[in-house]
Order: structure tokens, then C-alpha cells, then sequence
């Protein structure tokens, strides 16, 4: 049924147990499992030093996030992405280019005050999506 499943990882709770999940459901199917990571953009208005320290942290967490849901979903590079920018957005559009039949992701993510409800990502992928969202708590 599907073909390939796309996980959205942050490296929270939710998002690693939506790691177990997508994991066995590209098993249980045969499907490709792409995983991603998004990250938001430094603001540029830093100026330098500031910027170029600022994005170097954030590219190094970034992939150590997605090193983890690498390690987790036994994916290889080829299937692993980075994307830039706002979650959700990144996420979407994705989603579309990889040709997702899938979204698994978690209810809730790392993010500050938005993640106190359903997680505004999250919710904002499930209103969206150009295919099914699997929400794992």
C-alpha cells in the first residue's frame, strides 16, 4: 500500500517512538523510508562572526538529529535529508518531492511554546499533507 513513507525527526520523545513506527511500517510494506530533519534558518541580521558561529551549531545539531533517526531507522545517507527552514513547510513540501504515501512524525516536538497543544507543527502537516499523517504520541 505504501510505497514510501517519510519521517520527520526532531530528536524528541514522540519523534523517536514515530522512528520505531515508521520503521516497521516500511518493513511491513517494503517501502523506502526517507527521513528528515528540519531546522530553522539563522537570521542573517546576526551579522558576522555571529552568523557563521551560529549556523556552524546549528548545522552541527542538525546533524547530529539526523545522525540519531539514521541509527534508529537503520536508513543509509541516500535516504536522509536536511531541509532549512520552517518545520512544517520543509516537511510538506518534502513530502511532495519525494512522493510520499506516508508522513509519520510525533504529536509533539521540541519546539518551545507551540508544542503545549497537539504540537503546531504537527497539526499544520496534518492540515496540509498532500497524503496520510501517522501521528505517534
Amino acid at each position: 500500500m505504501f510505497r514510501t513513507i517519510l519521517l520527520a525527526y526532531d530528536g524528541s520523545d514522540h519523534a523517536r517512538r514515530a522512528a520505531a513506527v515508521a520503521r516497521a511500517e516500511a518493513e511491513a510494506h517494503g517501502a523506502r523510508l526517507v527521513v528528515v530533519h528540519a531546522y530553522e534558518p539563522v537570521p542573517d541580521y546576526l551579522g558576522e562572526p555571529f552568523f557563521e558561529e551560529a549556523l556552524k551549531r546549528r548545522l552541527e545539531r542538525a546533524e547530529a538529529v539526523l545522525a540519531e533517526a539514521r541509527a534508529l531507522t537503520g536508513v543509509g545517507e541516500e535516504g536522509a535529508r536536511l531541509l532549512e527552514g520552517r518545520p512544517a513547510e520543509a516537511i510538506l513540501e518534502a513530502a511532495l518531492g519525494e512522493k510520499a504515501d506516508l508522513i509519520v512524525m510525533g504529536t509533539r516536538g521540541l519546539g518551545t511554546l507551540g508544542s503545549l497543544f497537539l504540537g503546531s507543527q504537527s497539526q499544520k502537516v496534518v492540515a496540509e499533507a498532500p497524503c496520510p499523517v501517522l501521528l505517534v504520541r
